[in-house]
């Protein structure tokens, strides 16, 4: 029998985002028919993580975040110390999500603005300035949160050097008060949120795979 799939996400307060990580998570178990998928979370939401793993008896760990960061290096490492489970790397940074919003870029916008939630750690951040390097062009890099600069000062510097149609590429997995604020910035466009993209559900199941592969035989 194969281990459960133990998505773990952030949480967020917004309806919405939250049907939309239950839509991914519904997504991942139809496309593998017969695999146990169960959805926890490290912040806002119930139940998390630590309360599920007890009700688990083999699972392999995907973190549903974008970056290496405190949840997934001390909440998610200390929710299944001494389990023996496995904790993938996060879904992020990856090319199936630079793609992503690659993809959803308007062919017409002369300034690009990488928005992305904003943390204190330095992976994360390592991280994400790499992403911002890698989008067509040469992204300007912002935060919705925490750190400068805020997207919504980067999108005025650039209207004030003339820019006329600027996007923003959402570096966010569902919606949620960071994700509004980007419509709120003054931007002509702004990525939708990246669980809507298939790609990312086939992404959760190459970690899950991936972990599978590395792991003893008995998991296969």
């Amino acid at each position: 029998m194969r281990p459960t799939l133990l998505a773990v996400a952030h949480g967020t307060r917004s309806a919405t985002g939250q049907r939309q990580i239950r839509d991914l998570a519904a997504a991942v178990a139809r496309s593998h028919p017969g695999l146990d998928v169960r959805l926890a979370y490290v912040d806002v939401q119930q139940p998390r993580l630590a309360d599920v793993v007890p009700a688990v008896r083999d699972a392999v760990v995907v973190p549903l975040l974008l970056s290496t960061g405190y949840h997934v290096r001390v909440d998610i490492a200390e929710a299944v110390a001494g389990t023996g489970f496995p904790v993938t790397a996060p879904l992020g940074p990856d090319d199936a999500l630079l793609a992503s919003m690659i993809r959803q870029l308007p062919a017409a916008a002369d300034a690009v603005v990488l928005a992305a939630a904003g943390s204190s750690d330095p992976q994360w951040r390592a991280d994400i300035e790499e992403l911002a390097g890698r989008i067509p062009g040469g992204a300007h890099l912002a935060y919705a949160a925490g750190p400068q600069p805020r997207v919504a000062d980067v999108v005025a510097k650039l209207r004030a050097r003339g820019k006329r149609r600027i996007a923003i590429a959402a570096y966010l997995l569902a919606d949620g008060y960071f994700y509004r604020t980007l419509h709120q910035a003054g931007a002509d466009a702004v990525t939708p949120p990246l669980c809507f993209d298939p790609a990312v559900a086939d992404l959760v199941l190459r970690r899950y795979r991936s972990a599978l592969l590395t792991t003893a035989p008995s998991r296969m």
